[in-house]
C-alpha cells in the first residue's frame, strides 16, 4: 500500500465556519464492514503502577544496527513483540500507555523493561488501510477523572472517543471523513483544556479546503466535542495530520504529508491555509527521509519520527520558529520504522517502531517501544 496519492486539486481560500467544519461528511471511497456502537463510558478504574516502584534508569545508547535487541541485550528497548504502535501518551507515574492501531489493544509500558501490561481493547475499531487506533491523549483531568481520548477509524467514519480503562467508549467527536489513505489521528490537549485534532483529507484535495468538512484540518474542541472559545484555532489545506505537538511557548504545531514530494512540519496560525500556496512550513522533509508520524517538541528542540527515513530528526529552532540549522539524524536505520515520539520528566525520548504496518522488514521482534537520551541531552539531565 502506498503512502502517497497524487490526485490534484483545487484549494479555495474562503473563511473558516468551525460549524460547518464540525458537520459530518464521508470521502475517500472506503467501504464500510460495520456500524459503530455507542455504549455507556463505565467508571474509571486506576492505571496500575508497575510491580515494583523503582527509580527511572537512565536509558542508554544505541545499539549497533544488526544486534541482538531484545529486552535484555539492548538497553534502549522497553517492549517488543508489539503490532504497529502508534498511540502514545506518559503518565503522571513515569510509565507510558501505547495503542496497537491493528488490534486497537492498550498496553502499559516501564520504562525498566518490565513485561507490557495489558489494559484493555479499544471495541468497534476498523483497520482497513492506513486506519485503526490511532491517536492518544491524557484528560487534563487526569488524575481526577483517569479517562484517555482516542482518534481512531470505525466502519463509517474516524472520530475522538473518551473512556477510562477497563469502559466503553463515548463519542466525542464523530463524522470526520473516513478513507483507505489519509486518515490523520493527531491528539493533543494543549494547557488551556483544548483538544485539538488532525485530520486527513482521506485522498480527496478538495476536501481540504472545504469549510463545510472537517477532513484535512485542525480542529479545536472542548472535552464534549463542542467548538472551544470564541476564536479557536483551526487551520485548513492539510493533506494528512497524523501528529499534533506544543512548545513551551504554547506553540502549535504539525507533521503533515504534502503534494510536492515531501512532508511537512509546520507552525500552526490560526485560520491559516496550509496547502499549495500557503503558509510555508518551518522545515521540509524529502519524502525518502519522511512519512513523519510523530513529533515532540522541548525547549528550542523539535523530534520527528521518520518512517520512511527510519529515523528522529532532531531540529533546532530560534525564538522565530526558524531553523537554525539543518536537521540532524538520530537512531539513523537503527530500529528500522519511526513513528511516535514523546519527551518525558527525565529528558529520555519514548519512540515507537512500526516495523508490522505492512510497508516495512520486521525482526523476530518487532515492534518496539524504546526509551533513549536524544543527542541534545547529557546524561542523566533534563532536556
Amino acid at each position: 500500500m502506498g503512502r502517497r496519492t497524487t490526485a490534484p486539486g483545487a484549494r479555495r481560500r474562503t473563511a473558516l465556519l468551525l460549524g460547518g467544519l464540525l458537520l459530518a461528511g464521508c470521502g475517500g471511497g472506503y467501504e464500510p464492514a460495520g456500524p459503530f456502537r455507542e455504549v455507556p463510558q463505565g467508571q474509571p478504574p486506576q492505571v496500575a503502577p508497575p510491580p515494583t516502584s523503582p527509580a527511572i534508569p537512565a536509558p542508554g545508547q544505541p545499539s549497533t544496527p544488526g544486534a541482538d535487541d531484545d529486552q535484555a541485550g539492548d538497553p534502549n528497548v522497553v517492549a517488543t513483540d508489539l503490532a504497529v504502535p502508534t498511540g502514545l501518551v506518559l503518565l503522571p507515574d513515569g510509565t507510558a500507555v501505547v495503542g496497537e492501531r491493528d488490534t486497537g489493544r492498550l498496553l502499559q509500558v516501564f520504562p525498566d523493561g518490565a513485561e507490557p501490561r495489558e489494559l484493555m481493547t479499544v471495541p468497534d475499531v476498523d483497520t482497513g488501510g492506513d486506519g485503526g487506533l490511532l491517536g492518544l491523549a491524557l484528560s487534563p483531568t487526569f488524575l481526577e477523572d483517569g479517562l484517555f481520548y482516542a482518534y481512531l477509524s470505525t466502519a463509517t467514519d474516524n472520530r475522538v472517543v473518551r473512556f477510562p480503562i477497563g469502559g466503553t467508549p463515548n463519542p466525542v467527536l464523530t463524522g470526520i471523513p473516513r478513507g483507505e489513505v489519509h486518515n490523520g489521528g493527531g491528539l493533543l490537549f494543549g494547557p488551556d483544556g483544548v483538544l485539538y485534532v488532525g485530520t486527513g483529507d482521506v485522498g480527496d484535495p478538495a476536501l481540504a479546503a472545504d469549510p463545510a468538512s472537517p477532513a484535512g484540518k485542525v480542529l479545536a474542541i472542548d472535552v464534549f466535542g463542542q467548538p472551544a472559545g470564541a476564536g479557536p484555532l483551526v487551520t485548513r489545506g492539510h493533506r494528512d495530520v497524523t501528529a499534533l505537538c506544543q512548545g513551551g511557548d504554547e506553540q502549535l504545531y504539525a507533521t503533515d504529508d504534502a503534494l510536492q514530494g515531501t512532508d511537512e512540519f509546520n507552525a500552526l496560525v490560526g485560520g491559516g491555509d496550509f496547502g499549495p500556496g500557503g503558509i510555508p512550513p518551518v522545515l521540509e522533509v524529502p519524502a525518502e527521509e519522511g512519512g513523519l508520524g510523530g513529533c515532540a517538541v522541548t525547549g528550542p528542540y523539535v523530534f520527528l519520527g521518520a518512517l520512511d527515513g527510519q529515523q528522529v530528526h532532531v531540529a533546532e529552532l530560534d525564538g522565530g520558529r526558524v531553523l537554525v540549522e539543518e536537521p540532524t539524524a538520530f537512531l539513523d536505520e537503527d530500529y528500522g520504522r519511526l513513528r511516535a515520539v514523546a519527551v518525558d520528566a527525565e529528558g529520555a525520548l519514548w519512540i515507537t517502531t512500526s516495523n508490522r504496518d505492512g510497508v516495512g522488514t520486521p525482526t523476530e521482534d518487532d515492534d518496539k517501544v524504546l526509551r533513549v537520551l536524544p543527542p541534545t541531552s547529557s546524561a542523566g539531565s533534563p532536556l
